[in-house]
């Protein structure tokens, strides 16, 4: 392959497997979108961005279907200088891991097979995996015990060589149900062409390439329509689990407004209601429910209570730990992961990976913003300064109480009553972190506010107020941050974040993503405190929006008072 590097191309591949992007590049979009696919951003500073080559962010590529010639060739097409040869080859080899294990049912049961001999003898020979292998029945070949399915999966990909699970699944109980053309609520429903050609990736006509891996959609695309298309296609009882209350509620209220499943079809599965049906949503919250800290997990049964043929992990980039657990178990039942961002606070991507399945689609959010899918947002964020009375608190103070004494800075106030007058007929979300910041807010506006304390009864009915727009402006907590269906927000104001919390900008971007009548653009804003740690960890948390494609703008709070669009 002959390339022509240019001296306009965005790219610098260096030898350490970074990438660093010249954002004013007029090609840089166009590489940044190629990039995404395969690399994983590592910071985002004004000019210059960078990425970084894993073998997780190649193995997740080729599951999604993306060549080694896709990867290479993309790399020189963009690149400035030469690319370094041993990049090119190290690529190669990353994605030819990618398969050279295999898991197959064989004539006596669960066996992992190997392409070759060596590589059977150096997987033999490793101490993660000797104690999962139960008898060597070929040179290539060994046997697998069952419940060791998720366990040599997770071993293998610490060493370095991915399995691809083809043992296939159970069928699980029959749940026949279809899909209505027009809903109850009386409009006309059908997939979007992503939502179905995700769900078909994912079931793969029913083989064993199917039934297991990550569907990756921006908030507002329709995660819960997704996964309603894939149960449609699978016709087999499903276990969902999600991040709330609220969430189950709205899964419930989608599964029966837009199919034939009636209300004894579909259980709630939480702490104030106990049912198990063919179709049961619960929280991963009563999942990791135990008594006492050295206790069992009591509901965890949920999971061999029925005979489940697909589990659904609603937002599994917040998979706790013991679901993690008893999912290595559970390899023999389809496996549906669905977020906006892979990205996990913990670093247990590999986990997700090796457990629920690799990425199959990943829709990039401005694709879907130009086909009008998801509204236009515009990201700004606000830096102010800290007011003279907190400097010397704040001097003196602990990393931790840095943070917090810049994230509740009083000056904020006043930012946040201006955002609000300027977008005076638009739909407001105040979101936050600290409880006596948001209150105090609140009060001080006289909106509503909804946190961890505020009764489900009544966070329905403020939700209701909001959707219906009773109510105009609504203050929230993090309990927000996941599966709340308010789909005419188009303004957010973020005052404080969970630190560097890359997935929590995610969700918040996309508690105002819904399509919009008329312009569908959207409005967030991010208020900062200059020259403080709350600005540091702001840096981590544009992470996202920058790997999204979102032009994140900084404003002054003194400009921006005078000139705030």
């Amino acid at each position: 392959m002959t390339t022509t590097y240019e001296p306009s191309n965005p790219l610098i591949v260096q030898s350490d497997h970074t990438v660093l992007v010249e954002v004013s590049s007029p090609r840089y979009e166009e590489a940044r979108n190629a990039l995404v696919r395969f690399a994983e951003l590592v910071k985002s500073p004004e000019h210059i961005h960078t990425y970084r080559l894993t073998p997780l962010s190649i193995w997740n590529a080729c599951a999604a279907g993306i060549s080694t010639d896709e990867i290479t060739g993309a790399l020189c097409r963009f690149s400035k200088y030469q690319v370094p040869e041993h990049i090119l080859v190290e690529v190669g080899d990353f994605a030819s891991r990618y398969g050279r294990l295999r898991l197959v049912l064989g004539l006596g049961g669960l066996v992992l097979s190997a392409d070759k001999k060596t590589l059977a003898e150096e997987i033999a020979h490793n101490k993660l995996a000797i104690g999962l292998l139960s008898d060597r029945l070929s040179d290539t070949d060994f046997l697998i015990k069952p419940a060791d399915r998720g366990k040599i999966k997770q071993a293998l990909i610490k060493i370095g060589f991915p399995a691809e699970d083809l043992a296939g699944y159970v069928k699980g109980e029959q749940a026949h149900f279809s899909v209505r053309e027009v809903s109850l609520s009386g409009e006309r429903f059908s997939f979007r062409p992503y939502q179905k050609e995700a769900a078909e990736i994912f079931y793969a006509g029913g083989s064993e390439y199917g039934g297991a891996g990550v569907i990756v959609l921006p908030c507002g695309a329709g995660k819960t329509i997704v996964g309603i298309s894939c149960m449609q296609q699978l016709q087999t009882s499903t276990l969902i689990l999600t991040t709330n209350v609220t969430a189950i509620r709205q899964w419930k209220a989608e599964l029966l407004d837009k199919t034939t499943l009636i209300e004894e079809n579909v259980g709630e599965y939480s702490g104030a209601c106990k049912e198990i049906k063919k179709i049961t949503i619960a929280t991963y919250q009563i999942m990791t429910y135990r008594p006492d800290k050295e206790g069992e997990f009591p509901h965890l049964t949920l999971f061999d209570d029925h005979n489940w043929g697909l589990i659904i992990y609603d937002e599994v980039h917040m998979l706790p730990a013991p679901v993690f657990q008893v999912t290595a178990g559970l390899q023999a039942r389809r496996r549906l992961g669905l977020t906006a961002t892979l990205v996990r606070e913990d670093g247990k991507e590999d986990d997700v990976f090796a457990l629920i399945g690799p990425k199959k689609v990943d829709v990039p959010w401005k694709e879907l913003e130009h086909q009008g899918w998801i509204a236009a947002a515009k990201c700004c964020e606000i830096r102010l300064p800290l007011p003279e009375d907190l400097q010397m608190p704040y001097a003196v103070a602990d990393k931790r109480k840095k943070f917090r004494i810049s994230s509740e800075n009083p000056a904020k106030h006043k930012i946040v009553q201006h955002i609000m007058a300027f977008h005076q007929n638009k739909q407001i979300l105040l979101i936050g972190m600290y409880i006596d910041q948001l209150k105090e807010l609140a009060d001080q506006l006289d909106i509503p506010l909804i946190t961890g304390s505020t009764s489900q009864i009544k966070r329905d009915e403020l939700y209701k107020d909001f959707k219906e727009g009773k109510i105009t402006m609504l203050a929230v907590s993090k309990v927000a941050n996941f599966a709340v269906d308010l789909p005419d927000a188009s303004v957010a104001i973020q005052i404080s974040g969970t630190f560097g919390s890359r997935q929590e900008e995610a969700q918040r971007l996309g508690r105002i993503l819904r399509p919009k009548s008329g312009d569908n653009r959207a409005h967030f804003y991010s208020l900062v405190t200059r020259d403080t740690v709350e600005q540091d960890f702001a840096l981590k948390r544009q992470l996202f929006l920058c790997e999204q494609g979102y032009e994140y703008n900084i404003k002054d709070a003194d400009s921006f008072m005078m000139r705030p669009i």
